[in-house]
């Protein structure tokens, strides 16, 4: 179909029939369309042939050197071509090829088992928002599971598993998952979107028309929100609190360790409200599991150390190295208090206005950008509140896209870490 001859004899052809007195025009409609439903027949590009591709495919991805006769060919043709290749992930890797999905992206693992290395004592975020949605739904027949292409990713193939008529797998079309979400809604079910923070991105426009305009109480659990580490600036979940804050109706929220997850979850689903839920990748910290589940007062902080010197607010997965930080600072002379904001939307005002006029100084920290992030929610409420002469400095993430590198490195690199927040304070301070 790419050869130069073929194209060559299809266009004679062509050129032929229409040039035949009275019924040419008639004769080429007629082959056009014989020969649209051969390919359509033969090949899956009918619908992008309605589209004005030619379609070419599909072709095996792994056949070097037709696809480079394939690529030579097309190179000499004119207009839109859509050429389908087809690829089987792992190739000529058993162990990959067999069970593809655990090989989305890996760590160290032994090539000759391809099992990976053993998993941290603690459990992950993900494996704990897991077990707490299927624990809720063995209680909830209306509570429903929806992502994108991503079950294992976050943490659903065992609710998909336990009630596979209550789960939905939309493939990889973010936008429907949410819209999707907000028709179940309000129907009735509690439903609640697992996604990557770095893919909700791609639902902006759903998440604003179709759950918050209506008030639709969906809940969009966002994992992987903040620094991801190897996978690198295109899965980065640091604009999550930025893009979604200024929704009116939201409720925005981030915990400090797996176990507060659990409580945030079950206040989201039943909260009756639109709620977003951000947190990490990576394990947790080994915390002790409440047994009941409990329901957290929206808009609530937590004061966690009170300090005369300043305050850290700290936000998600930064609350942790504020308290370490708070720790290194108290060995310097420097008694800084620390608040668990819990939520960026609606914030604690008391506490953080409580916080600032005993100080006169505060720290914000957060793993989201600092343009329109956590920091820049207090930074209003104070302004809002005529606190302009409270000092504040805010720790986040730069203007600047953040590349490849393990979480540990990256948050080093960025002054996000307990050493990094006390070298900030320190310097604010002088």
């Amino acid at each position: 179909m790419t050869g130069r001859y073929f194209r060559d004899l299809k266009k004679e052809m062509q050129d032929l029939l229409i040039n035949i007195p009275a019924i040419g025009t008639d004769i080429l409609h007629f082959a056009r369309r014989a020969e649209n439903s051969l390919k359509a027949f033969l090949t899956p590009g009918s619908l992008f042939e309605a589209l004005g591709f030619d379609y070419l495919g599909p072709l095996d991805g792994h056949d070097l050197i037709h696809l480079v006769e394939v690529f030579t060919n097309i190179n000499k043709l004119d207009g839109p071509l859509l050429v389908h290749v087809i690829t089987t992930k792992g190739k000529g890797y058993k162990p990959a090829e067999d069970t593809p999905h655990k090989y989305h992206g890996v760590g160290a693992f032994d090539i000759a088992t391809g099992k990976g290395a053993p998993k941290a004592a603690a459990k992950s975020y993900t494996d704990v928002f897991g077990e707490t949605i299927v624990q809720m739904a063995e209680q909830d027949p209306k509570i429903v599971a929806i992502t994108a292409a991503m079950p294992d990713g976050t943490g659903l193939n065992t609710f998909a598993e336990r009630f596979p008529k209550r789960f939905f797998d939309v493939g990889i079309a973010e936008q429907h998952a949410m819209t999707f979400a907000a028709g179940l809604s309000a129907d009735g079910f509690r439903p609640v979107t697992a996604i990557y923070s770095t893919f909700v991105q791609r639902a902006y426009d759903q998440v604003f028309h179709d759950i918050c305009l209506q008030n639709l109480p969906v809940t969009i659990a966002m994992d992987r929100a903040g620094l991801v580490g190897d996978d690198g600036p295109t899965h980065h979940g640091v604009f999550d609190l930025s893009f979604l804050r200024h929704l009116p109706g939201i409720t925005l929220m981030a915990p400090k360790d797996e176990n507060e997850l659990r409580h945030m979850l079950n206040t989201a689903v039943y909260s009756g409200v639109p709620m977003a839920l951000r947190y990490p990748r990576g394990a947790g910290y080994g915390v002790e599991m409440d047994a009941e589940l409990k329901t957290l007062a929206i808009g609530q902080g937590e004061l966690l150390i009170e300090g005369n010197d300043l305050c850290i607010i700290a936000i998600g997965s930064s609350v942790y190295p504020a308290l370490q930080a708070a720790g290194f600072l108290k060995q310097k002379g420097i008694c800084a208090g620390v608040i668990n904001a819990r939520f960026v939307k609606p914030l604690d005002a008391d506490l953080i206005m409580s916080a600032a006029r005993t100080t006169g100084r505060i720290v914000t920290v957060e793993e989201n950008a600092l343009q329109g992030g956590f920091g820049s929610a207090v930074l209003e409420l104070l302004f809002d509140n005529s606190l302009q002469d409270v000092k504040v400095k805010r720790i986040g993430i730069p203007d600047h896209y953040i590349e490849q590198g393990s979480q540990a490195q990256l948050r080093k690199y960025l002054g996000i870490d307990a050493e990094g927040i006390t070298a900030t304070v320190e310097a604010f301070l002088k």
